[in-house]
């Protein structure tokens, strides 16, 4: 039997197209599929392309020059019209440009075969392929399709894009991704089906007669043309299927690394031939879609655990405090992470008192997380045992440092390289009074909020952060809340963030804890939307804009009184004999104590006097002195009373110091610039205080009186 009368009896015609003489050969069988009489025959090139669609025909110089600039088959789908110029019939064609030696023109003689295709049902015929670039359109609709899977972050939205696929000429109208647990066949999503359609699939054992437990048992694809063919090859599981009314099913497995995770069904409401161009496209969706749902799993994975760390190494604040209001906020913002080195706690100690601690370890990494939640089992441990603050920093220190040592020895690297360090802050406070003794690694000092609102930088003394030196010293700082007042305790995230420093970015949250509140809930709320909110880029700072960094804040206030008394604002500060240097912390938190005041003048004014102050107890008596300042009294007409109290007996009195005298002036001035002023003796020790008021006429003085 000839080649040509096999082709013929499979209803395949050979057809050749010489360009350089433009005459097309065609056997019977091709010939018939053009619409011309059934006999061999050779045809000019314009008689038989008006047997073809002009727009299909039009295509043609395309595919041929892409296959020959690729060296593959050119392909094409292509309408055939009769007389009257209707369509008959669609044939495909796949065809072999053999170039030819033509000087000076590109010529080739075209030879292949014609196929006749299936025609669908009318109402489907716009979702098949009737032009000729098929080729072209299934390279760019995988091309987009791999993109937007590659790009899918979750399997949420890999299912998303799955389902928003439209394939070439025969995209289906419903789909669903089938995984596996066990021996069980499971759902994992689904898309044109109404919610509650999947049930009977969802927990499906694999040995059950369906399709797509087959195609995961066998890792072979069934595609299903029609309804009859669905009922004859899997007759137990065919009456789940024929009330979703489609014509044609895919059933493809998803394939990964080797191994059968799943199937994807891709069910038509028309009749599909699943040519095998189809199934190739089919079957590189397939392809794709199970590596995206392996990297969205990893992924929904990894950010599962990350939550789940996050939440076990974040503590809850536990129970309310009586007479205390404790609010927080943890944002990791560092290396896509949702864990960071950033932590808050609050312990309950044996004592009765509680302990806040909140800290940064160096580094956004896992690292950096796995060393702080380790440190802050430590602290919890060392503030269990019942040791103060400094002795808690100090053994923490020790900790930390050992540990980093040991990490970095298991890893290999030098631990002089990679030593990591975290800074904290340590704060035992007592509910009844409001004290709190404050111990301090490196971290930004506290901020007090009077209640009045304003908000002042409370200087502590401190040492290195921990795990810079196993034998380091943390002194303490007592710092005491009034009744309403509130201290916020927060990571140097939450004030760089966003290309400021120190400075600047104090000045930038001011304006925010200053702004009256009655939750801490909505204060905390605030800092963070004032730093990492849509209006936080528009006040950003003389730095890089920069949001890498964890932040966590931690915000106490101490009950108010119920009084209807003004409230008024205060501070207080230990001067030690040891650290001259905190006269100029005094004379600054002064100065932030009265950053509204009426007078510069005054400010000035009690700035000198309490340096005049604080210096005399330093020269003259051998022990710390105590600076309190309070400020009273309705805006406009407040006043301003400071007090420096120390342990000596010895009263100061009045001098006539030289001119070339470098002391001996204090009382001098304290009798220029002081509204009121004056020397209490005490059972141990002594106070000297001063009085400034904001109005021109002072309000009565709390006693004593001048030079007393």
């Amino acid at each position: 039997m000839r080649t040509e009368e096999i082709l013929a009896a499979i209803g395949t015609g050979l057809w050749s197209w010489d360009s350089s003489s433009g005459m097309v050969t065609l056997d019977a069988e091709a010939a018939r599929l053009v619409g011309l009489p059934a006999e061999a025959t050779v045809r000019p090139g314009t008689e038989v392309r008006d047997r073809f669609h002009p727009a299909d025909w039009n295509e043609i110089d395309g595919i041929v020059n892409f296959a020959i600039a690729e060296g593959t088959v050119a392909e094409a789908r292509m309408r055939i019209l009769d007389e009257d110029g209707s369509v008959i019939r669609t044939v495909r064609t796949r065809s072999k440009p053999v170039p030819l030696d033509t000087p000076g023109r590109l010529t080739y003689v075209l030879m292949g075969i014609l196929q006749e295709v299936a025609q669908p049902p009318d109402g489907a015929a716009a979702q098949t392929p009737l032009t000729g670039d098929w080729r072209r359109s299934r390279e760019a609709f995988l091309l987009d399709a791999g993109r937007a899977l590659a790009e899918a972050g979750s399997t949420e939205e890999v299912l998303r894009v799955a389902a928003s696929l439209s394939m070439p000429g025969f995209s289906p109208d419903g789909l669903a991704v089938f995984g596996v647990s066990g021996e069980r066949l499971t759902i994992i999503g689904h898309h044109g089906h109404n919610d509650g359609d999947e049930k009977p699939f969802t927990d499906m054992p694999l040995q059950t007669d369906y399709p797509a437990a087959e195609v995961v048992r066998t890792g072979r694809p069934i595609y299903l043309e029609s309804p009859e063919e669905y009922r004859r090859r899997f007759p137990a599981t065919w009456p789940l299927a024929v009330a979703f009314g489609r014509r044609s099913w895919a059933f493809l497995p998803l394939i990964a690394s080797g191994h059968t995770m799943g199937a994807w069904m891709a069910g038509f409401r028309h009749n599909v031939a699943f040519s095998p161009d189809e199934r190739s496209v089919l079957t590189t969706v397939a392809r794709m879609l199970a590596q995206a749902l392996t990297r969205a799993g990893a992924a929904d994975n990894e950010r599962e655990l990350s939550l789940g760390l996050q939440k076990a190494m974040r503590p809850s604040l536990g129970p309310g405090v009586p007479g205390l209001s404790v609010a927080a906020r943890y944002i990791p913002t560092g290396g896509g992470l949702e864990i960071g080195g950033d932590w808050y706690d609050m312990i309950p100690l044996p004592n009765g008192r509680i302990a806040l601690v909140i800290g940064d370890v160096q580094g956004h990494d896992v690292r950096a997380a796995g060393l702080m939640g380790q440190l802050r089992i430590a602290l919890r441990a060392y503030a269990a045992e019942g040791h103060r603050p400094d002795a808690v920093l100090s053994r923490a220190s020790r900790f930390l440092a050992g540990l980093a040592e040991t990490y970095d020895r298991a890893d290999g690297e030098d631990p002089s390289d990679a030593t990591r360090f975290a800074t904290c802050l340590y704060a035992e406070a007592d509910p009844e009074t409001g004290v709190l003794d404050v111990a301090r690694a490196g971290h930004p000092d506290p901020v007090v909020i009077s209640v009045d609102g304003t908000a002042v930088i409370r200087q502590t003394a401190g040492g290195l952060p921990l795990g810079v030196e196993k034998d380091a010293d943390y002194p303490t700082t007592r710092v005491v809340l009034g009744p309403g007042e509130t201290i916020m305790l927060c990571t140097d995230g939450l004030i760089e963030t966003g290309g400021h420093d120190m400075a600047t970015g104090w000045t930038r949250l001011r304006p925010v804890l200053e702004k009256p509140v009655d939750d801490l809930e909505e204060l905390a709320d605030a800092l963070v939307q004032a730093v990492h909110g849509p209006g936080s880029h528009y006040t950003t700072g003389p730095l890089a804009d920069r949001r890498e960094d964890d932040i966590a804040v931690l915000v106490l206030r101490r009950e108010a009184a119920r009084t209807r008394r003004t409230p008024g604002r205060r501070s207080a500060m230990t001067i030690a004999q040891a650290e001259p240097e905190r006269v100029a912390a005094a004379r600054q938190q002064l100065r932030e104590l009265l950053h509204d005041w009426s007078d510069a003048e005054q400010i000035d004014s009690a700035e000198l006097m309490v340096s005049e102050m604080s210096t005399n107890v330093l020269v003259h008596t051998d022990g710390d002195a105590l600076l309190l300042a309070e400020v009273t009294g309705e805006r406009g007409e407040r006043r301003l009373r400071v007090e420096v109290a120390d342990a000596s007996d010895e009263l100061p009195h009045r001098r006539r110091p030289g001119e070339m005298a470098s002391s001996g002036r204090g009382l001098v001035l304290m009798e220029m610039l002081a509204d009121v002023w004056g020397v209490d003796p005490r059972g141990e020790g002594k106070s000297i205080w001063f009085e400034l008021y904001e109005s021109a006429e002072p309000a009565e003085p709390a006693g004593g009186s001048p030079g007393s």
